[in-house]
């Protein structure tokens, strides 16, 4: 069997693909290369106008799916036509509902600073206006025209009493006192009981009618001093008019287009005329109570609350890297003074959802999803389609606490989550609601097909990288190495990484190495440099294990032959980095029933996937050779100097040859090493991890000494996958190290052993001089063993009888 040449081991980038010089030359790709089916899905959701095309982008971290989103929606939404202004004010007639004011982009600002203008002039006019010789005279006229009549009514009243003989006195302040006459003094108490009872039943008849007359008086003094209030409030209201009709009906004709400002304005004013004490007391309270609060020193229930502004109709585009409740739905502050906590409609702040209406909200699906009553409270607000600023204690609680209740602030706007395929499948299964408010899944893909017209395209992807972080630029040669890079990140020579955070952060290390050798251009040298520094901090745990490999601690052979042994290959990893190790595998075997122990299951140290790789090579073995009668067979199989778990079936067709060498008792070749799952038919399939692998078992022989024949045995389905290291190029171009691809077990036992496994005849017989013919004839013996052994049983059994 020849091994691989050296072309299928490793893709070149063709220099004649790559038709520039440096990347200075590329024009910087505006989209995210290779996502096409993404950027579609996107396409579609950001054209649905119905409720429910929000979208889930699904893909792991680093694929750029922020980044490509964030392009396309600054591209083609820059102009979204439904970005308002939203702000609070004051409800006057329920002050614990604030109003919410829809305003185009733009005039929210405007207006608070319209309104504190107006409230600066009216807080320095009002008190002027009222503080003037003109409106005392207007006032003490009204005030003396209500002294003059009561006066005259009283006057009128006590005359008549007097006449009666009856005196009518203030006794208290609004209160009046009817009493008899002793010529002109009242009556003491002694002097009305020395009167006859005649004289006294007379003048209490009398003292009764005058406090009729005196109680209708009263009233109608009562009408009058409120009409004098009406008059007062009449006269208050002309004042006030008089100073901010001018000044708020300059601010109607201005907001005239909004009918929604214009009824504030007219609330306000009316407002200021039923509230003047606010502006003719001088409440140092209020004004304490306003600085606490760090606004202007200005009547707070005037105050325009800007909640959401914008420059213009731009669609806004907000990405929240920490949802929690008060962060996305806003919050209402509170200020203590004096030991007591007051809030307002001016104190309500917003949250991400409300400065993405009218746009897009861009977070992480599991950030969210950690954070308490965020997803509930999400989607009540999509279904809804309305945002309320409510506190979050007042949603776990049961407690009644005292707070405002805004007005709800309608909400149009798309979510996008970005998201694994784990997180995507969760939802799914668990939340009903959730395919119907996350129509739309933008499913970005991890690799794309790598050839001549797509290499380009990464080679202007990777120039879009340097242009956005501001790095040198790279030369030809440069980017072909970042190319077959990525084509060995995605392990496979078809293909291309689409990790972008990968080849990001390739760059930057590169760009270092060039600015410390104080290149003007990112070399191939530097791309090198990059990627043996990386490698060399990530290798700590690597280098130990394979120390223990050249100390000889761990045993392992990489010449000569041994039965039932045989060098796997396993990958590690260790925090992100992967790394290969080859791992020696043991098989004994014994008289049995025919099972198959796996030592690494029964120790629980086996996973599932392992576990049945083993069942699998054991049912091979079984219709290889025990058809038609029991296996005589049993055997032990392992993973030497191993004490952490092991699972994966990578390792079955090694096992399975080493099983077969110890039953055959043919000796299996310790220069090579094999990775490859096997099936039911015996036939080797594809694994992962096959760069490393062979990388670990190369460093493995370099460690022991190169002999010549050494090398590793891999499915010919994984050839695509070859991206190796140039170290194993170089002792493969030297004839140091050899990669064989076998398609069967067959082939593998061939190239192991140096034997043919051997073809059935028609009788159900192999060549003796195969190795499966070996088997067959190592079994056939142990059946006619044992038949003779049950003959010898019976007879024995016979005698016995005959005896007795």
């Amino acid at each position: 069997m020849k091994p691989l040449a050296i072309e299928k081991l490793y893709r070149v980038a063709k220099p004649q693909d790559l038709p520039f010089r440096s990347t200075k030359a590329l024009k910087p790709l505006t989209d995210i290369v290779g996502q096409e089916r993404a950027q579609e899905a996107v396409r579609f959701a950001m054209s649905m106008e119905d409720s429910g095309y929000n979208v889930y982008a699904v893909g792991r971290n680093g694929l750029g799916k922020r980044t490509m989103m964030l392009r396309y929606l600054n591209r083609h939404l820059g102009d979204g036509g439904h970005t308002f202004d939203w702000c609070y004010v004051a409800n006057f007639d329920e002050p614990r509902s604030p109003r919410v004011l829809k305003l185009p982009a733009g005039i929210g600002h405007q207006l608070k600073k319209d309104v504190e203008k107006l409230m600066e002039r009216l807080v320095k006019t009002i008190p002027v206006a009222f503080d003037n010789d003109s409106y005392f005279e207007r006032s003490e006229k009204l005030k003396n025209e209500l002294a003059e009549k009561q006066e005259v009514m009283l006057a009128k009243l006590a005359k008549q009493a007097k006449r009666q003989k009856i005196s009518l006195t203030i006794s208290t302040p609004g209160g009046y006192r009817l009493a008899a006459l002793n010529g002109d003094v009242p009556h003491t108490p002694d002097s009305f009981a020395a009167l006859t009872k005649e004289e006294q039943t007379v003048f209490e008849e009398v003292i009764g009618k005058m406090e009729l007359k005196l109680r209708a008086t009263l009233r109608k003094m009562s009408n009058w001093e409120q009409d004098y209030a009406d008059n007062q409030a009449k006269l208050n209201e002309e004042v006030t008019l008089g100073v901010s009709s001018h000044l708020i009906g300059a601010l109607k004709e201005k907001y005239e287009t909004h009918q929604n400002v214009v009824e504030y304005l007219a609330a306000l004013q009316k407002d200021i005329i039923d509230n003047l004490d606010i502006f003719l007391e001088d409440s140092e309270e209020q004004a304490a109570f306003a600085y606490a609060a760090l606004d202007k020193k200005m009547p707070r229930r005037y105050q325009v609350n800007v909640l959401v502004h914008h420059k213009d109709q731009s669609a806004p585009i907000v990405v929240e890297e920490s949802p929690n409740y008060h962060a996305l739905f806003g919050y209402v502050e509170n200020v203590t003074y004096k030991g007591t906590v007051f809030t307002d409609f001016s104190l309500i702040r917003p949250g991400s959802l409300h400065k993405a209406n009218g746009g897009f909200l861009l977070m992480d699906a599991n950030k969210v999803l950690e954070q308490p009553y965020v997803w509930d409270g999400l989607k009540r607000a999509l279904r809804a389609k309305a945002l309320n600023v409510s506190s979050l204690e007042r949603e776990v609680t049961l407690s009644g606490t005292i707070s405002i209740e805004p007005e709800p602030v309608p909400m149009d706007l798309k979510i996008i989550l970005f998201g694994d395929r784990e997180t995507h499948l969760l939802l799914q299964h668990y939340d009903p609601e959730f395919k119907e408010l996350f129509k739309v899944t933008a499913d970005f893909e991890s690799e794309m097909p790598r050839t001549a017209h797509t290499e380009l395209q990464y080679a202007k992807f990777i120039s879009s990288l340097v242009h956005e972080k501001g790095l040198l630029h790279c030369d030809q040669k440069a980017v072909a190495r970042i190319i077959e890079y990525s084509s060995r990140q995605a392990e496979d020579q078809t293909k291309l990484s689409l990790h972008a955070a990968d080849i990001a952060n390739l760059l930057r290390e590169s760009n270092y190495w060039a600015k410390q050798a104080n290149a003007n251009m990112i070399r191939l040298g530097h791309i090198e440099k990059a990627l043996d520094s990386e490698e060399h901090r990530n290798s700590r745990i690597k280098d130990s294990l394979f120390e223990s490999i050249e100390n000889r601690t761990t045993l392992l052979d990489t010449s000569g032959s041994v039965i039932g042994q045989i060098n796997a290959l396993s990958v590690l990893s260790t925090g992100g980095h992967e790394f290969g190790m080859p791992n020696r595998i043991t098989a004994t075997c014994r008289y049995g029933d025919g099972s198959i122990i796996d030592i690494e299951h029964d120790a629980k140290l086996g996973g599932t996937i392992h576990s049945k790789g083993v069942l699998i090579l054991s049912a091979y073995l079984a219709s290889v050779f025990a058809k038609r009668e029991p296996m005589l067979l049993s055997a032990s199989i392992t993973f030497e100097q191993s004490y952490g778990e092991v699972d994966g079936d990578s390792a079955s067709l090694a096992e399975l040859c080493a099983l077969i060498s110890s039953l055959s008792e043919v000796p299996i070749r310790q220069d090579l090493a094999m990775t490859g799952s096997v099936n039911q038919f015996g036939e080797v399939q594809p694994v992962g991890g096959l760069n490393e692998k062979i990388e670990g078992f190369h460093k493995t022989c370099e460690m022991h000494g190169f002999t010549g024949t050494q090398g590793v045995v891999i499915p010919p389905t994984n050839i695509h996958n070859l991206m190796l290291s140039k170290q194993v190029l170089a002792s493969v171009k030297k004839g140091e190290f050899r990669i064989y691809a076998v398609k069967n077990v067959s082939e593998a036992l061939a190239l192991l052993t140096g034997m043919k496994s051997g073809v059935m005849d028609s009788d159900g017989y192999f060549p003796a001089d195969t190795i499966y013919g070996k088997i067959q004839t190592l079994l056939d013996e142990l059946r006619e063993e044992e038949e003779e052994d049950e003959e010898e049983g019976v007879n024995a059994s016979i005698e016995i009888k005959e005896l007795k």
